[in-house]
């Protein structure tokens, strides 16, 4: 509970209570319908004034204390339970107070009118005091989704950040510009598909989608330029099937999550033309797998790119899912939720 809310508790008990015994200051005109069957009295109505708002504030407390009281009733969407405990606690205080009432100030003039009074107030208030609670549970909920937005924001640029220095680093550069090289001197037309490749791939980089899902058609036409840059450096040791079918092309992933998988792939298995690395990417049961067989390097590849922890946790914040990894003896594989 922060500051702000701990002074919408008090104004909003405050007011509540000022509302629904307002009408016992009616009773300061002699002449009034409500003099007739109840005299004012400074003591008394201090004491009716504070314990309604005692009441108001009694209830806010046990209702929005976040992870405490009735809100794990809420969390847990145990609502009956949420609703009777609320229910004995107006009646309680209704008990309460008219007990504390007439054992102070006396018996009422009306047999039955006090007990009457505190009804009337504490379900009124109680009622009012419910619209309150809504409102901050619908201000804390988008406080909340606020925050997971800008959460989500922090991650996508991480993994940009983290994908552009990959391919900025002096090794990555190194590989590139040197097959680069060595296509122009060997042939001049495959270079200049090199080379439109590698723009491709850093426009989509640069100029993404934000944090929003593409479809699986778009983030597929961008892996298939990286896996012909791929395929061209490390000359066609690497072999990526892609079995998708039209069905669900239109169905979406995050942006920049493909790439990742097979960076991944690439980065930390051996491919040669005897043994060449072989990256499938396939649907089954509404995820999409992409599945490596697995031959690991000796040495330890240096970074990780987008990173499989980056790629899980913006799939956390933004879908509420995780991704799926799995290692056997023989593959490496990755689940993507479909959307």
């Amino acid at each position: 509970m922060n500051k702000n809310e701990r002074k919408l508790y008090f104004y909003s008990a405050f007011l509540i209570t000022l509302v629904v015994n307002s009408a016992k200051l009616m009773a300061l005109n002699s002449e009034g319908i409500i003099a007739r069957y109840w005299e004012f009295n400074i003591g008394e109505y201090g004491f009716q004034f504070l314990y309604n708002m005692m009441f108001c504030l009694l209830l806010l407390h046990l209702n929005l204390a976040e992870g405490k009281f009735l809100s794990v009733f809420r969390a847990n969407k145990q609502y009956w339970k949420l609703y009777a405990f609320n229910a004995l606690v107006v009646v309680a205080a209704i008990v309460l107070g008219s007990l504390l009432h007439s054992m102070f100030f006396g018996m009422p003039q009306l047999p039955g009118g006090r007990i009457r009074g505190y009804f009337a107030r504490f379900l009124l208030s109680s009622i009012m005091i419910a619209v309150v609670i809504r409102l901050v549970l619908l201000i804390r909920e988008s406080r909340n989704k606020d925050l997971i937005n800008e959460q989500l924001h922090l991650a996508y640029l991480k993994a940009q950040l983290q994908l552009l220095q990959e391919q900025l680093n002096p090794h990555f550069l190194f590989n590139t510009l040197s097959s680069l090289s060595a296509i122009v001197r060997e042939n001049p037309s495959l270079a200049q598909n090199y080379i439109l490749h590698l723009s491709k791939i850093f426009r989509y980089t640069l100029v993404g989608s934000g944090n929003n899902l593409v479809t699986l058609e778009k983030e597929l036409e961008h892996l298939k330029s990286y896996i012909q840059l791929v395929k061209m450096r490390l000359e066609n040791t690497v072999q990526v099937h892609i079995n998708i079918s039209q069905d669900l092309i239109g169905r979406q992933v995050l942006h920049l999550s493909l790439q990742a998988l097979v960076e991944n792939a690439v980065k930390h298995n051996r491919a040669t033309r005897t043994e060449p690395l072989t990256v499938e990417i396939y649907e089954e049961n509404e995820w999409l797998i992409t599945r490596n067989n697995l031959q690991p390097v000796t040495s330890k590849a240096e970074g990780t790119g987008l990173g499989l922890a980056n790629l899980n946790e913006r799939y956390k914040l933004q879908l509420h899912q995780e991704i799926e990894i799995q290692q056997t003896t023989a593959y490496f594989i990755v689940k993507l939720p479909l959307v």
